[in-house]
């Protein structure tokens, strides 16, 4: 015999929990099946517990850098257990907090344990069958394991793994060359580790411009990282001090041997295992369940948000999904996928803050362009901290006057972003955030300036 709810909600990431508060204020008797760890990726093995890492390796760099700055600290050595302890502490007391609001939440049922589907509305959960109208996927995903040669001979390290190590690697290894693997590379050689980028493309974070992707290259080689892009033919094999990796880039040695490797070559949906098959609902060939503009699957009463539908890698794309399922279904609007702007950041050290198009993404478009870029050592914020790496860059159509995109790779270019973001929001033109007035001393005063420096490209 089956439970019956007004709604199921599979997973207790960053979409499902705010869904449920939704749902329940409204009325309605809500199921909410998570398998794992409430707050999902973000809380647990992502965002939080990351950031507050990255944290403790900005104060340790900085603390190294004293001399510049007028003070001396002393030997500055970082003990990575004492690191980890207060990464985790961070997200306990983030996923405590979300267990806390989720006992509390009249109308809610919460059940651990792994969901299935059974038919088009029934779900199973560790023999516990419920039934509902309507049921929303938030399963979000993890991270990949391609085949590659000889990657079942080694022992590698994922995010999660890399987040919960009790002793500093001598020699760390990150194949890939992109957000995850970055931030974790920076990390750790802040931490005091040797540590070697492996990419396959021809640059890091090949997404990004050229020269934005050069200059982050630039702030990592000079902190002593090795870059290794062009890397055609990566391999792994058991080595006495690790695991060598096989290289094969068009210059320098052929492998590396590392004492830990990071893989860090993307992520997968947690699609597989949910017998998507007998509710109806269709994926991709990447797994990823395929939702239209409302993130409705191709199954009626069935929705699917966060990491699982493809549109949308980051936390805040999750909360953004949940937010257009709740206004369609509780507040009468009409919200849509496409009506929100890509944005992103890289949480290297300093950050890069990125929105819309990059400027080969707008050229692509074979629109008339205005282009405008200023180094960060042209902004006085920046000279101030004495952290002057990075670029600012936008790029905007020439007939209509209106930002497509910008990057912002400096001190606060995460923070800083945001003014652009927020006017292309509102579907502003640029002269409107040209004539605002900033304060001094900030890197968005520099916005205003980089405005009027477009130029036709």
């Amino acid at each position: 015999m089956s439970e019956t709810f007004d709604a199921i909600i599979v997973g207790a990431g960053q979409a499902g929990p705010a869904l449920a508060g939704r749902l329940t204020a409204a009325g309605q008797r809500v199921a909410l099946v998570e398998r794992d760890r409430i707050g999902g990726t973000c809380v647990n093995t992502g965002c939080t517990p990351t950031k507050a890492m990255v944290a403790s390796a900005y104060a340790a760099h900085l603390a190294l850098r004293g001399g510049e700055y007028g003070f001396s600290t002393g030997p500055v050595t970082v003990d990575l257990p004492a690191v980890v302890r207060r990464a985790q502490d961070i997200a306990g007391g983030s996923r405590g907090r979300n267990e806390k609001w989720l006992a509390g939440m009249e109308g809610l049922t919460l059940i651990h344990g792994h969901a299935r589907f059974t038919g088009p509305s029934e779900i199973t959960v560790d023999g516990r069958a419920i039934t509902a109208p309507r049921i929303f996927l938030n399963v979000g995903g993890r991270p990949s394991r391609p085949a590659m040669k000889g990657i079942d001979d080694v022992t590698t390290l994922d995010n999660a793994g890399l987040l919960v190590l009790e002793e500093l690697p001598r020699h760390l290894v990150v194949v890939g060359g992109s957000y995850i693997g970055l931030e974790f590379a920076q990390m750790f050689r802040r931490f005091g580790a040797e540590v070697t980028v492996v990419e396959m493309g021809p640059r890091l974070v090949g997404r990004e411009d050229e020269d934005v992707s050069e200059a982050i290259r630039d702030i990592l080689e000079a902190e002593g990282i090795t870059v290794r892009t062009s890397a055609t033919c990566i391999s792994f094999a058991p080595h006495a001090d690790g695991v060598t990796v096989g290289v094969d880039c068009s210059s320098g040695e052929p492998e590396v041997v590392g004492s830990h490797v990071l893989l860090a070559v993307g992520r997968r949906p947690n699609t597989d295992d949910l017998g998507l098959d007998l509710a109806g609902v269709e994926v991709d060939e990447r797994g990823y369940i395929k939702v239209d503009e409302r993130l409705r699957t191709s199954a009626p009463g069935i929705w699917a948000m966060g990491d699982c539908n493809g549109r949308g890698a980051f936390t805040h794309t999750a909360w953004n999904d949940f937010e257009i399922v709740a206004a369609n279904l509780l507040d009468g609007e009409d919200r849509r996928v496409s009506q929100r702007l890509p944005g992103y950041a890289l949480y290297i050290d300093p950050p890069l803050g990125r929105v819309g198009m990059t400027f080969a993404q707008a050229r692509a478009s074979g629109r008339p362009l205005l282009v405008s870029t200023r180094p960060m050592s042209r902004v006085a914020r920046a000279i101030e901290k004495g952290e002057t790496q990075g670029l600012m860059k936008v790029v905007a159509d020439a007939e209509t006057r209106k930002i497509l995109g910008a990057a912002i790779l400096g001190t606060g270019g995460d923070e800083a972003i945001h003014g652009i973001l927020d006017i292309m929001s509102a579907g502003a033109n640029l002269d409107e955030l040209r004539w605002a007035v900033p304060i001094h001393p900030t890197v968005s005063e520099l916005i205003p300036t980089v405005l009027l420096d477009l130029r036709p490209e």
